[in-house]
């Protein structure tokens, strides 16, 4: 007696179609990567107290303070976008000799400090007469 053996084809994946979504796939991959070029980076980070050696001052001076957003304020008032060299200007010419410091957040940008610098030196103000503190973020005030 015979019984009828079911004959199991052999799975077959079929390659041409694989081969055809492959290399879609590997066009579309090379029309829409974009090369990234190496360029040259400076790390610069901004000194703190901790990090210089400091003397200690009991002379008054009037505060120009930087936040980490740039805002900027000259003894509490508060100094808007690109006049804070005629407020320096104004202001020397109200105070004659008092002498400023500058209070920077140390997460102030480098390009923002440089910009108070150079603001600093053409209302006729030497930045080497302004000392600077940079601002921690956990840091509490010291009296």
């Amino acid at each position: 007696m015979h019984f009828y053996r079911h004959t199991r084809k052999r799975a077959e994946v079929p390659i041409v179609p694989m081969i055809d979504i492959l290399f879609i796939l590997l066009v579309f991959f090379i029309v829409s990567t974009t090369f990234k070029k190496a360029r040259d980076v400076m790390r610069i980070e901004l000194p703190t107290v901790r990090q210089i050696p400091t003397d200690k001052t009991v002379e008054d001076r009037s505060v120009i303070a930087v936040d980490a957003l740039g805002n900027i304020t000259l003894d509490s008032l508060a100094v808007p976008e690109g006049l804070l060299e005629s407020y320096l200007a104004a202001y020397q010419k109200q105070n004659p000799g008092r002498k400023l410091e500058l209070e920077a957040d140390k997460k102030l940008p480098l390009e923002r400090l440089l910009q108070v610098w150079d603001s600093l030196t053409k209302a006729g103000i030497k930045i080497s007469d302004v000392p600077a503190r940079i601002k921690l973020a956990d840091a509490t005030p010291s009296e």
